[in-house]
């Protein structure tokens, strides 16, 4: 490749702008305001949860499995269904499902625009849907609450898609860190999970949002570690148990998810409108808590039972199966609630089956790493999932078997899944998702090193004649050559250019007094890309600056082409470097 230099465009680690400081403004305020609407959230579920099960109008933190209802238990989740059943009717479709996929569709196909009957309705059928009893948690439906707090916001503000998808985003994380108090692992899901980049003007507000949460939660919500738990240093021994658990883990997802898909494709085969859906899952739920009441609800009291091994297997038996059953039926059904809690639920209540046969390590250590090792298999976000685990219980001790078992169930899930549960229901609708991130060869290369310096110029006060006679035709050197007058570029000309026009005009005639379309030296090759397809043009002249557009090279989007061959080289040529003494041919 020829290369060029300028002193004049030297190139940064980030692009970035004082509009960053606007952007982190406006993060805080909604970090702000998605505190609020998880408090208000939470505040719902447990209003009604008092009102079905109780007959109380009252925000008491009641658990649903305490109730006296008897058989009559069995219809409050199918009334909690027709309710959101109309709801999703006759307010906004858009409210069924757990919210994650919502919000990844918002942002890549959306525009990340959202609708203030999200907002609103979002929270009020999440409350209905787990406060009748409903087996899920309140994460999801703060994720799209908080996602479309912040969309509304961005919204009112002349910002780019980008930006206001980086404000739908810190919107949405900070309503899981106002709901469970983790922060970072709110940060760790976005990057993983939600954003699809990594860069100021998106992890700023991102960050900015959450530590706004953060410091809110105990004035709205509560402080301190959700499930607190210590355990004892592990032995290395312990390094094959996280391995087992991430293999049980990562088979727990594949089961979990294929079984979900399966029990939702059974309800569009029904012979009746999607609306009364949510109403026959309610059923199952209800039947489901007659017979194992500890299974309504969000369930954070059992949660922390399994993680202090409070519970004896036999109970776990069958409060697990009930608890799956239950909610693959319920979310098949369209209804409206999130995913983690039942996550956590399970992988603790495998982890508190197995770990007494899994060595290296107390067996109160095991529900812990299962748990988070089922949500990182199950969400693709092992990073995620290891800080998620350490933030909510505070053990520094299950750091590193947390880390081992997650990456065990990432690689399982990854290689026997060709989609996680939040995925799928978006490939179902025609969207495929790519979500392996790395550096664009584009980004890492400059103009300066792809543009072709031995150009031809066309000098501006020449007839279209002469151009025609002299540059075009047999023996032709380039498609499009750049025009000058004294020194300083005006345009491009390509032959469809100069065609239509009076012979006699002068090429630079063509042009008129706005600065012409260039490139700079070091830009990077993936910005020039874009100005090309923006413009619908095949190539640029290069300058020394804008303003004072002398002719440095010419860059085609065939010279852009080149950065690829790096990335082509990197991840296809298979090499040996160095090889063992004794492998070495005599």
């Amino acid at each position: 490749m020829k290369t060029a230099t300028h002193p004049s465009t030297p190139r940064r680690d980030f692009s970035g702008d004082a509009s960053l400081l606007r952007i982190a403004a406006l993060a805080a305020v909604i970090g702000a305001l998605s505190t609020v609407a998880a408090h208000v959230l939470l505040t719902m579920i447990r209003f009604f949860t008092d009102l079905f099960f109780y007959g109380k109008f009252s925000f008491a933190e009641l658990s649903p499995a305490d109730n006296t209802l008897g058989p009559w238990v069995i219809g409050i989740p199918v009334i909690g269904g027709l309710i959101i059943g109309l709801i999703a009717r006759y307010g906004t479709e858009a409210i069924r499902g757990h919210g994650i996929p919502e919000a990844i569709e918002a942002i890549l196909f959306k525009r990340s625009a959202m609708s203030p009957k999200v907002a609103v309705l979002k929270p009020v059928s999440s409350g209905i849907a787990i406060g009748s009893g409903g087996p899920f948690g309140a994460e999801g439906p703060i994720i799209m609450t908080g996602g479309a707090i912040g969309s509304l916001i961005a919204q009112h503000f002349h910002l780019t898609s980008g930006e206001r998808k980086s404000l739908l985003v810190a919107g949405a994380v900070a309503g899981m860190t106002a709901v469970f108090g983790t922060p970072v692992a709110a940060v760790l899901m976005a990057v993983e999970l939600l954003l699809f980049e990594l860069r100021p003007r998106s992890l700023l507000p991102v960050a900015t949002a959450c530590a706004v949460a953060g410091f809110l939660r105990p004035l709205a919500i509560g402080s301190g570690a959700l499930f607190p738990v210590a355990t004892a240093p592990v032995a290395p021994i312990a390094l094959l148990s996280c391995l087992a658990a991430g293999i049980a883990c990562g088979a727990l997802a594949w089961l979990m998810s294929t079984a979900l898909y399966r029990v939702e494709d059974g309800f569009h085969r029904l012979p009746i409108h999607w609306m009364w859906w949510p109403a026959l899952g309610g059923l199952a739920v209800g039947i489901g808590g007659y017979f194992e009441p500890r299974a309504l609800g969000v369930g954070y009291d059992v949660i922390g039972d399994l993680l202090h091994n409070h519970m004896v297997a036999s109970a776990i038996v069958g409060l697990l199966a009930v608890k799956l059953v239950i909610w693959l039926i319920a979310l098949g059904s369209g209804t409206s609630g999130g995913v983690l809690a039942p996550l956590l639920m399970l992988g603790a209540g495998l982890g508190a089956l197995l770990g007494p046969y899994l060595p290296g390590a107390e067996p109160a250590l095991w529900p812990l790493v299962f748990m988070a090792a089922t949500l990182g298999g199950m969400m693709r976000a092992p990073v995620m999932a290891v800080v998620f685990a350490f933030e909510l219980t505070h053990d520094a001790n299950a750091l590193l078997p947390l880390l081992a078992a997650a990456a065990g169930a990432y690689g399982f899930t990854v290689l026997t899944m060709g989609r996680s549960i939040l995925t799928e229901k978006i490939a179902r609708r025609g969207h495929h998702i790519y979500r392996e991130y790395g550096i664009d060869p584009l980004e890492r290369h400059s103009v300066a090193e792809v543009m072709s310096t031995d150009v031809h110029y066309i000098d501006a006060d020449a007839t279209i004649s002469e151009v025609l006679a002299t540059q075009f035709g047999p023996g032709q050197k380039h498609r499009g050559f750049p025009v000058t007058r004294a020194g300083l570029v005006v345009g491009m000309v390509a032959r469809d250019t100069l065609d239509g026009h009076p012979p006699a005009m002068r090429v630079g005639d063509l042009f008129g007094a706005n600065p012409p379309l260039v490139a700079l030296p070091g830009e990077t090759c993936r910005a020039v890309a874009t100005r090309l397809a923006v413009h619908g043009i095949e190539r640029l002249p290069v300058v020394a600056q804008t303003g004072h557009a002398q002719l440095l090279g010419v860059v085609s989007r065939s010279d852009l082409i080149k950065a690829s061959a790096t990335l082509h080289d990197e991840e296809h040529e298979r090499r040996t470097l160095r090889t063992l003494p004794l492998m070495r041919r005599p």
